[in-house]
């Protein structure tokens, strides 16, 4: 009888058995698997409970107790199995080269054994900590396509005989997708290591140090609630990665998560954006439109830089949150959205309160649960290599270059401030991958006197002295004319550049069109 085949057509998440199959059943939940395989490794989710998930599922493929992804530590080779359907221990570690895990990982082949007791590979030092017993295994590692070591998955104890050639064959096939699928995560490898970073408990989300395991902590608490969040920080901090880590980490993860910036919204428009219209409620509005409130029914809310909204329309959306009802413009009829709604902003809403330009109740209403998200000046060392690094192999593959940092440039980026964040790291690191001439990065290809000369310009408030924001206002002007006023002078000093003089400001670009229209 031939062996099971699968045919990996190149696209990562085709793989199609071939040839006659006698257990069908089995065969559709390897399949299944496979399919399913692309799109869990793809989002953010918490990566332990991912990984758990992925563990349960290649267990329940090959009718076994057990299945571990073993992941190989990049920075000491060791083996670990926070990833494993282990009930009895949060986490499992083994030292490189030890017990049949570490015997796979070192020669790189796959091992069917019938019964582990018998075989002097076997390390029983785990059964004796789990308290499970561990008879009939199967093994192999994951490869990236170049050969780079990534882990090793291990299936126990198949529930009727022993593993044979056709579970050998899919478990090799799987290992690949899995080498795959990772590269789409943090999970990837860099460039010139064994092993993965083992970085952070969310997929797309790179840090360990205490001041982002804070920030963790308190995300994986507040995902599994509907309550209401808050997250502020800095712009560039990565406030949209974790508003989406908080959704797909919920019990409404299966619902959809609605994306609405509000400084991409003209003011005439903010209310049928969010709540919609009905045919006629206005010149041009020929259909009815449902709005992202309405699209938002069943998941998660997210409205970025909140405080952009205008005044306006914060009272409707208190009204909301208070009910979670609400109509569409020009419509009669109220409409409940049950949804779960998370803010963000870069500014200081407790100011804008004090100011009269943000709404008290709102603000209260939109903090229940208050996340910080720090500045990466404000994070270590290690988090800021661990960017480095992990942005520099994500561009190494998209542009199909080899690169590596050299330590001066590694020491230049720890050194500059990144006014910008996160954001201004990529981006740096993005430019220096595209216009690198040598293999190894130094650190005038990292261009920060350049970015410097740029944070300088750009960061000039109005309280600065100087020479290019003075100028006189008319006696008789009201304050939104001596505020246009003032914008339009930040714009000229800036040769029209509208972005430029927002930064200047300290606004959003959309704001200042704002203060610059006529009243």
């Amino acid at each position: 009888m031939q062996p099971e085949q699968y045919n990996l057509s190149g696209a990562m998440l085709k793989l199609t058995p071939l040839g006659s199959a006698k257990n069908v059943s089995e065969g559709d939940r390897k399949l299944e698997l496979l399919l399913d395989l692309g799109a869990m490794l793809a989002r953010e989710v918490e990566l332990d409970q991912l990984l758990r998930v992925v563990g349960e599922r290649v267990a329940a493929a090959l009718n076994s107790d057990r299945a571990t992804l073993w992941l190989v530590d990049s920075k000491d080779g060791s083996l670990r199995s926070r990833v494993a359907n282990l009930p009895e221990l949060d986490e499992l570690s083994i030292p490189a080269g030890q017990g049949i895990v570490g015997h796979v990982a070192t020669t790189g082949k796959s091992v069917n054994i019938p019964d582990a007791r018998n075989d002097a590979r076997w390390a029983p030092e785990i059964d004796r900590s789990t308290g499970y017993q561990t008879i009939s295994l199967l093994c192999t590692p994951v490869r990236q396509l170049e050969g780079k070591l990534l882990g090793v998955i291990q299936v126990l104890n198949k529930r009727e005989g022993h593993f044979d050639q056709r579970d050998l064959v899919f478990l090799d096939a799987l290992a690949d997708q899995i080498a795959r699928a990772l590269a789409y995560t943090t999970l990837r490898s860099s460039a010139g290591t064994q092993g993965v970073p083992l970085r952070g408990p969310f997929n797309h989300i790179v840090g360990s140090s205490d001041a982002m395991n804070k920030v963790y902590e308190r995300i994986l608490k507040t995902a599994r609630t509907d309550a209401t969040v808050l997250l502020h920080g800095e712009t560039g901090t990565g406030k949209g990665l974790f508003a989406r880590a908080i959704h797909v980490n919920s019990p409404r993860s299966q619902g959809p998560l609605v994306h609405v910036d509000c400084t991409n919204l003209p003011a005439s428009l903010v209310e049928s954006e969010l709540f919609g219209h009905e045919r006629g409620a206005y010149t041009g509005a020929d259909s009815r439109v449902i709005g992202k409130v309405e699209q938002a029914n069943g998941g998660t809310l997210f409205l970025d830089e909140i405080g952009e909204l205008p005044l306006a329309l914060q009272s409707k959306l208190l009204r909301f949150l208070q009910d979670r009802s609400y109509e569409r413009v020009g419509g009669r009829e109220t409409l409940i959205a049950d949804l779960r709604l998370v803010a963000a902003t870069n500014c200081n809403l407790q100011d804008m309160v004090d100011k009269g330009e943000f709404r008290s109740d709102l603000y209260y209403r939109l903090r229940v649960i208050d996340i910080a998200l720090p500045a990466l000046r404000d994070r270590s060392r290690d988090d800021l290599r661990a960017l480095a690094e992990h942005f520099l192999t994500k561009y190494c593959q998209r542009y199909k270059r080899e690169l590596h940092f050299s330590e001066e440039s590694l020491e230049l980026l720890c050194g500059h401030t990144w006014p910008g964040n996160v954001r201004e790291l990529e981006h740096c690191v993005e430019r220096a991958v595209v216009l690198a001439g040598a293999p190894i990065l130094s650190g005038a290809d990292m261009a920060l006197e350049q970015l410097n000369s740029g944070i300088s310009q750009s960061t000039t408030t109005p309280d600065t002295p100087s020479d290019t924001m003075e100028f006189r206002l008319p006696a008789d002007c009201s304050l939104d004319q001596a505020t246009a006023l003032f914008a339009q002078r930040a714009v000229d000093a800036h040769d029209g550049n509208r972005s430029a003089a927002a930064r200047t400001l300290q606004i959003s670009r959309n704001r200042l069109s704002r203060l610059l229209a006529p009243k």
